[in-house]
């Protein structure tokens, strides 16, 4: 086994951290540092806080984020079969129908119980 081919690799490694973390040191080296006690307080937003930091939300933020990473996730499988539609035949072609059968399926799912409603 020949370990020059591994060169790039670590070069690609070391060149990658020093472009993360060097601006980072430069920053802290060179940037003025002059703490008071309106920086280091909690709260920068003008007026004192109010209410509780644990405050509940409403469970349909989640449910929208949820649903927009799914479906988002699944149109992107269709890139690929899209590129190689003439490779994969008559079989991958049906397949890929009832992938997105199934993903009209859940859409009309989650649309009739209300999940895209915002109200």
């Amino acid at each position: 086994m020949n370990l020059d081919q591994y060169l790039p690799i670590l070069l690609f490694i070391l060149v990658g951290m020093v472009v993360g973390i060097a601006p980072q040191v430069l920053g802290y080296i060179l940037g003025p540092n002059r703490p008071n006690s309106a920086k280091n307080s909690p709260y920068e937003c003008g007026f004192e806080a109010f209410g509780d930091a644990r405050m509940k939300f409403d469970v349909r933020y989640y449910l929208v984020a949820i649903l927009f990473i799914l479906f988002d996730l699944e149109i992107a499988f269709l890139f690929p079969w899209a590129i190689s539609l003439r490779d994969v035949g008559a079989l991958g072609f049906w397949s890929v129908m009832v992938f997105l059968g199934v993903l009209v399926v859940g859409f009309i799912y989650e649309w009739k119980k209300g999940a895209l409603d915002w109200e």
